[in-house]
């Protein structure tokens, strides 16, 4: 069954924009796999875990029929190609290449090998200011809004004017 998903991007060590190229490309490589689209890549403060320096930070859209734990996988094989190493005890740090899956259909898992869709996309600006760009229109299945309207919930309230 093909399904469109969603995938966040980033890099932070060595040279950034170009590692993110690279890592698209060959997830575009990827036997049924078709890139849809890709956002602007946004510079992006750490977020948590040691001191490090800035992100690069995107997003792509994807039209797959791999099942939603084989694109996993593959996503992992890419960043282990560009040196990323998982599970080295180190929450948050410093990576040459990041490659989250944030959504896969409205499809709903959650195992000890994934989960779906992404925990935290919803409480991001780093993933949401890229994904909204590309697929606004998304809906995340569990909670019913559209990328738009998460993008929309994390801004600050426009001021009230002081009469």
């Amino acid at each position: 069954m093909q399904r469109t998903a969603a995938v966040a991007v980033g890099s932070n060590l060595g040279d950034r924009a170009s590692t993110i190229t690279q890592g698209i490309d060959l997830l575009a490589e990827t036997t049924g796999v078709v890139l849809l689209a890709k956002s602007t890549l946004y510079e992006t403060a750490p977020v948590g875990g040691p001191a490090q320096g800035p992100f690069l930070n995107g997003a792509i859209l994807l039209e797959t029929t791999l099942e939603p734990l084989v694109l996993l996988r593959r996503l992992h094989e890419i960043e282990r190609a560009f040196g990323r190493m998982r599970g080295d005890g180190v929450r948050n740090g410093p990576r040459t290449l990041d490659l989250d899956l944030l959504l896969h259909g409205d499809l709903i898992l959650q195992t000890e090998a994934i989960e779906l869709p992404h925990p935290r996309l919803h409480e991001r600006a780093f993933v949401l200011d890229p994904l909204v760009e590309i697929a606004p229109r998304l809906v995340h299945p569990i909670l019913t809004h559209t990328v738009r309207q998460l993008h929309e919930a994390l801004q600050p309230p426009a001021e009230e004017p002081i009469s």
